[in-house]
């Protein structure tokens, strides 16, 4: 064999607020043949996620900084091309998920990588509703919020990819009611006609606590929290006692220059005896054996659907990636390298 072809997405710059033009940059390399131990990917699904916006920073947090200059990483799914000596478990045509995304071919150790079942489910959906995107949706409301039977579940950020799998783990776990902020009124009457929300709402030009108010009257037992900032701040009065807050994510957030201030609304949390925890899904990855079959299941069976927003080409991450910070998608924001895959 020979190095092979490959363009991938680096990062030149920190971002201030927003990502710019400017700090990635696309760039063409040769990828080498693999060595003893390691195997070569063609990715043909990539996945862009908003936690990825808070490895641009330079700062410490629950998972290292992209450094500057070097080619960034994210979910990918991608076919193998080439095994390297003393590898046993893969083998060239393998279909497999690892975390060398943000470019068309990776050499990676084949430890590294897994092999998924392309005949269970479309390859993409192990980046989304199959993958650790699901799981977090899953792990977050069973275990992080511990919902019951009966339960009124609150859920912001619905019709993103993991806001939509909670609020239908939800229903299928028993919920008394599902209910859900998304951005646009084509994203809530999917939640209503097809994700089957008990009820949901436009956030966008609307008063997070009015909007709240009309959604919960008479409060919730579970948020699950993908924004945090003024809708958090509004979910906090909404909550009945003994309430749980899955603090998922912070998206409001993500681009901002200097730290959002904290909820107004937290000292409440004392009285109504709540409890408000942050999670991180890798925490939960032993849940993967049983979540799968399940979840595999439940799409199987047409009881849980979703979506994908997809763009086109390696070239396209860094837009789709933006997008997803601006809500540009509904469901899973998928980058698709091979049109034919």
């Amino acid at each position: 064999m020979s190095p092979a072809p490959s363009r991938q997405w680096s990062l030149v710059a920190r971002p201030q607020g927003e990502p710019a033009d400017g700090d990635a940059r696309l760039e063409e390399v040769d990828v080498p043949d693999p060595g003893p131990g390691e195997v070569r990917v063609r990715n043909t699904w990539l996945s862009v996620d908003p936690y990825m916006r808070g490895r641009m920073n330079d700062a410490r947090s629950y998972v290292p900084p992209f450094a500057l200059g070097e080619p960034m990483t994210g979910g990918a799914v991608g076919v193998v091309e080439v095994v390297g000596d003393g590898v046993e478990h893969l083998s060239e045509g393998d279909v497999v998920l690892h975390d060398r995304g943000w470019r068309e071919r990776a050499v990676l150790p084949a430890d590294a990588a897994r092999v998924v079942d392309a005949d269970l489910a479309p390859a993409q959906a192990y980046l989304g509703v199959l993958g650790t995107t699901g799981l977090t949706a899953y792990a977050g409301l069973l275990d992080v919020a511990q919902m019951q039977e009966g339960d009124v579940v609150l859920v912001s950020g619905a019709a993103g990819a993991v806001g939509s799998i909670a609020g239908q783990v939800a229903r299928l776990k028993g919920a008394g009611a599902v209910v859900g902020t998304a951005g646009g009124e084509d994203k809530v009457r999917w939640l209503l006609d097809d994700a089957g929300f008990t009820d949901a709402a436009d956030y966008r030009g609307a008063d997070p606590g009015d909007l709240l108010r009309r959604l919960v009257p008479d409060g919730a037992d579970v948020y699950f929290d993908n924004v945090g900032g003024p809708t958090l701040e509004a979910a906090i009065p909404r909550m009945r006692d003994h309430g749980r807050i899955a603090l998922c994510g912070a998206i409001s957030g993500y681009n901002a220059e200097s730290p959002p201030p904290g909820p107004r609304t937290l000292g409440l949390a004392i009285g109504k005896r709540l409890r408000l925890q942050g999670f991180i899904v890798t925490d939960h990855l032993a849940r993967m054996r049983e979540f799968v079959p399940e979840m595999a299941g439940w799409v199987r069976d047409g009881d849980v659907v979703y979506r994908e927003t997809v763009t086109e080409g390696v070239e396209s991450t860094y837009d789709a990636f933006r997008g997803v910070l601006t809500g540009a998608n509904t469901g899973k924001m998928l980058v698709r390298i091979d049109p034919d895959v």
